[in-house]
């Protein structure tokens, strides 16, 4: 390489570009590890909920919700408190009860199950709750949107009959795949996560081996027509349970797990929870924790960075900047943010001089900039840059409306200006 060479830059991280789009903020009345969700944020946020909603309902998950809270003791059954307890953080005496901030929800969504009794024709059952909980991470591991001390998890616990666990588990691990999919997050590898010769596992040696073999065979019947390899790796199990984990790199090369599918052996027997069989007798029920869309914190740091900012449109916080050229157009311009607004897209008008406010969109990364001129104005048209999709063009603006709505509908990435006559494209 010469001296003259170019280097291409390295890729931001999600910090970095917050400083630009202000997707999150961070104050020491606070405290380190709570970001405060900015407007920016909370919405790439409730759309990535919104996502993890509609994946949950289609694949005949139920919503429930628990508190936050719960008694040391339910921690101590459900082996947390003996594996965690130094992660989390202390109890809060409140007359004679120690009260503990969850470090996961499944306890609770066990209470739920056993909260009335249930017959073999019910299952599977597939609770999901969007739910906060909360890890004593040290100051100095602590790092933006990706290591904090509470986490807002999607998170679905499946109880069904041992005939059914391998079933679930593929379905489990088809829905991780296609939210992937869908928010453009390359998965370079499903790794299945066995336990080691250690001491820390509960279960018994024939319910891992037997789980471990229900996890393989799944996880082959759903990757057997992709070029996705399934790597087994020793030592990566949960305490109760293998696993199956979506492992993807950033852009540093770091590897991180991004979702994850994983049997449950310990809670049905800590919880004794069961359902009628067909002779009336009550038998032991399979658990299974999926984890299809993940921690709304990790997710949305790990869109920041694979798209350095410029999410799809479906994502971004402001999907159609509107320009007018100068006051003239300020009637125009606020009639098509109305007309955007109305259908439920997000839209702005903003103030300064038009090269300002160009330079201000781009850095906080706007998906779209429609600029409003007097001739635009007098036709009812717009000039429609889209720096994602590469296409700058002359539209009228009810088309941009139809356009812009169809892409976000479809959970499109950019819109598809093919199906548009633009006026005027270079």
């Amino acid at each position: 390489m010469t001296s003259s060479s170019k280097q291409t830059p390295p890729p931001l991280d999600h910090r970095e570009l917050n400083v630009d789009m202000a997707v999150f903020g961070t104050d020491p009345a606070v405290g380190p590890g709570l970001p405060l969700w900015l407007p920016a944020g909370a919405v790439i946020r409730q759309e990535v909920e919104r996502l993890a909603c509609d994946i949950a309902r289609q694949d005949g998950c139920v919503p429930v919700y628990s508190p936050v809270l719960a008694k040391r003791a339910l921690f101590e059954q459900s082996g947390h408190w003996a594996k965690f307890s130094d992660d989390m953080f202390p109890p809060m005496r409140l007359g004679g009860d120690e009260l503990v901030l969850r470090p996961a929800n499944c306890p609770h969504h066990a209470m739920i199950y056993a909260a009335r009794p249930h017959s073999y024709r019910e299952l599977p059952i597939r609770y999901n709750e969007l739910g906060a909980m909360f890890r004593a991470e040290r100051s100095g591991v602590l790092s933006g949107l990706s290591r904090v001390r509470q986490i807002n998890l999607d998170d679905t616990h499946v109880f069904c009959r041992p005939d059914q666990g391998a079933a679930e588990v593929a379905r489990a691990l088809r829905a991780a795949l296609r939210v992937q999919q869908i928010l453009g997050l390359p998965v370079d590898y499903v790794r299945l996560s066995r336990r080691d010769s250690g001491t820390g596992y509960l279960g018994t040696e024939a319910e891992w081996n037997q789980s471990e073999h229900a996890l393989a065979g799944a996880a082959e019947q759903v990757l057997h027509d992709s070029n996705m390899p399934l790597i087994e790796a020793e030592g990566e199990a949960g305490f109760y349970g293998p696993k199956l984990d979506l492992q993807s790199r950033d852009g540093r090369g770091h590897e991180e797990t991004i979702a994850t599918v994983q049997l449950d052996f310990n809670q049905p027997e800590r919880f004794d929870l069961t359902y009628a069989a067909p002779d009336g007798t009550q038998q032991r029920v399979v658990m299974i924790h999926r984890g299809t869309v993940g921690a709304m914190e990790r997710i949305v740091g790990a869109l920041l960075e694979q798209y350095q900012g410029r999410l799809p449109l479906w994502l971004a916080p402001i999907q159609v900047c509107v320009m007018p050229v100068d006051e003239a157009q300020d009637d125009q311009a606020q009639v098509l943010v109305d007309e955007l607004c109305a259908t439920g897209l997000r839209a702005r008008e903003t103030d300064g001089s038009l090269g300002a406010r160009i330079r201000a969109s781009r850095q906080r990364r706007d998906c779209l900039i429609a600029v409003i001129g007097a001739a635009e104005a007098a036709s009812g048209q717009v000039q429609v840059r889209d720096v994602a999709a590469g296409f700058t063009g002359q539209l009228q603006q009810s088309a941009l409306v139809d356009a812009v709505n169809r892409a976000y509908a479809a959970r499109a990435a950019t819109v598809d200006w093919r199906d548009e006559q633009p006026v005027n494209k270079p």
